[in-house]
């Protein structure tokens, strides 16, 4: 699919890893770019790096906050089309910590009910024509020093399967962005400093939108989204010697 020219988009989590890249490829395209996050200073730094883009204070976390970020856009931004849920954390960590469940609760609540609560909401726009879900090549294949965070992809893959089925009756298209690990900070500074760029993955991927695809891949998320059971097990193997 060719996305509309002069689209306007709220990326959740835009101002920073794989958000930002996408931010700065939609503007080099044309489109008006809003962003959500909850660090303020993150956000003025975004803004005084692309003064172009609108942006909202907003904890994804927090029920209240995201159904406020809902009556914003509806009100102020009626026209907005798109809705990228790119907004996640992720957590190196092992049950037998002692704060594991408070962490696992975080990471739920970003990176499933978040997610989840905005489309219900942002299906009412009546503008609304594509939501696009970042999920992550560990959905395929877990990585068991990110027990939670592997398992709220592989929750937010199969959602998007049934999403993009619910939808297409509403010509609403719905988008996975499957990356593999990248350069960011997620997870914390440095643990993804032997990754890819961010630049040419969001390229391909916006390469690979234009070619018709919903389910875009990279590099080694590619090869996950291709595993069958054995190769299941030996790739699991690789990442737990």
């Amino acid at each position: 699919m060719n996305m509309k020219p002069n689209s306007k988009i709220l990326v959740t989590g835009g101002a920073s890893g794989i958000g930002l890249g996408i931010v700065e490829y939609l503007l080099k395209d044309g489109h008006t770019v809003i962003v959500c996050g909850r660090r303020e200073d993150v956000l003025k730094d975004l803004t005084a790096k692309h003064p172009a883009v609108i942006t909202k204070k907003t904890d994804l976390e927090n029920v209240a906050d995201r159904e406020a970020l809902y009556k914003w856009i509806a009100t102020e931004h009626k026209d907005l089309n798109v809705l990228v849920n790119n907004a996640g954390i992720q957590n190196w960590m092992s049950p037998a910590d002692d704060n594991f469940f408070t962490r696992a609760q975080q990471e739920i609540a970003i990176n499933i009910e978040a997610p989840l609560h905005l489309i219900s909401l942002f299906i009412k726009l009546p503008a609304l024509d594509t939501i696009m879900n970042v999920t992550s090549g560990l959905a395929f294949s877990p990585f068991a020093k990110v027990p939670v965070y592997s398992a709220t992809k592989a929750f937010f893959r199969s959602f998007t399967i049934s999403l993009r089925y619910l939808l297409k009756d509403r010509n609403i298209n719905v988008v996975e962005i499957v990356p593999p690990a990248l350069k960011t900070d997620l997870g914390g500074k440095g643990l993804h400093d032997h990754a890819p760029e961010v630049g040419p993955f969001v390229e391909s991927i916006f390469e690979q939108l234009k070619q018709g695809k919903n389910e875009l891949t990279y590099g080694t998320s590619a090869d996950r989204a291709k595993i069958g059971a054995e190769e299941f097990k030996k790739e699991f193997s690789k990442l737990h010697p």
